[in-house]
C-alpha cells in the first residue's frame, strides 16, 4: 500500500472528520464566547468596579514594561470562558441522560405473529 493511499484511508476515517468539525464548530464558539466575555461581560466587571480597567496595569523594569494587567484580563476571560463551556457540557450531558434513561416501551409484534402464536398456542393444547 502507497503512502498517499494509506493517507487518503486516514484522512476520509470518520475520527479525522468528526475531530475536523468539532475544532472548527469549537472556534466558532470560542469567538462567541470570547466576545461574550470581551463585550458584554468586563464592560459590566468594570462598571461595578468604578471603571476600573486591569488591561492598563503595567510595571516598567528598566527597558521592558510588564503588562501583569493584561495578564489579570486575560485569566479573568478564562475563567468566564471556562465556566461558560462547563454549563454548556453540562446541559448537552443532562440531555443525553435523559436520552438514555427514558426506556423505550416494548413494541407489540404485528397482528399476523400474534395470531400465529395463538394458533401455536392451540394446536399444542391439542
Amino acid at each position: 500500500m502507497s503512502i498517499a493511499s494509506e493517507f487518503r484511508e486516514f484522512a476520509v476515517k470518520g475520527n479525522v472528520v468528526d475531530l475536523a468539525v468539532g475544532v472548527i464548530i469549537g472556534a466558532a464558539f470560542g469567538k462567541i464566547v470570547s466576545s461574550l466575555v470581551e463585550d458584554l461581560i468586563m464592560p459590566l466587571v468594570g462598571t461595578l468596579l468604578g471603571g476600573f480597567d486591569f488591561s492598563g496595569l503595567a510595571i516598567k523594569v528598566g527597558g521592558a514594561t510588564i503588562k501583569y494587567g493584561s495578564f489579570i484580563q486575560t485569566c479573568v476571560n478564562f475563567i468566564i470562558i471556562a465556566w461558560a463551556i462547563f454549563l454548556m457540557v453540562k446541559v448537552i450531558n443532562r440531555l443525553k441522560r435523559q436520552e438514555e434513561a427514558a426506556p423505550e416501551a416494548p413494541k407489540a409484534p404485528p397482528r399476523q405473529e400474534q395470531l400465529l402464536e395463538e394458533i401455536r398456542d392451540l394446536l399444542q393444547k391439542r
